[in-house]
């Protein structure tokens, strides 16, 4: 299943982590909880990805839209991928596909620790995933951090 997540929908992002807080349970196995230090970081917080009960994880993806423009998508999940793509459309795009901007796209697990870090300076991106403590077989616990390699410019 695959869920987009548009810059408007942060205000519920943030009640719905609110409510997590507080102990009121997310309906979806996966969930993305927003927070940040740095203003001028585009995307930034943990990303949690939990099998699902037919056995799959899902999907959540994130539409940067800048003055009604599609920039960029960038898709979380189902568990260790990840892919960003240029534009911004509905339908689902193949990790595998030559589009996706990051290479390798599946982050690797060694020595109980997962981290990649990606630039694509064409779009003035880097995007670092990390595995987060609390990981374990049925959820994955994520921080992730989408940022301009020029910081000025954005």
């Amino acid at each position: 299943m695959r869920q987009r997540l548009a810059r408007s929908a942060w205000l519920l992002i943030g009640v719905c982590a609110s409510a997590a807080l507080l102990g009121v349970r997310p309906a979806a196995a996966q969930l993305f909880r927003p927070f940040s230090n740095d203003t001028r970081n585009i995307l930034e917080g943990n990303w949690q990805s939990c099998r699902e009960r037919d056995g799959t994880y899902a999907e959540r993806v994130y539409d940067h839209v800048v003055n009604g423009v599609g920039q960029f998508e960038v898709h979380m999940g189902p568990r260790r991928e990840f892919a960003i793509f240029k534009g911004v459309q509905d339908e689902h795009r193949d990790h595998e596909s030559p589009e996706n901007l990051l290479k390798p796209f599946r982050v690797t697990f060694e020595n109980g620790r997962a981290k990649q870090h990606w630039e694509i300076p064409s779009l003035n991106l880097a995007f670092t995933a990390t595995m987060a403590g609390g990981s374990r077989t049925d959820c994955e616990s994520w921080y992730l951090l989408l940022e301009p390699i020029d910081k000025t410019s954005h």
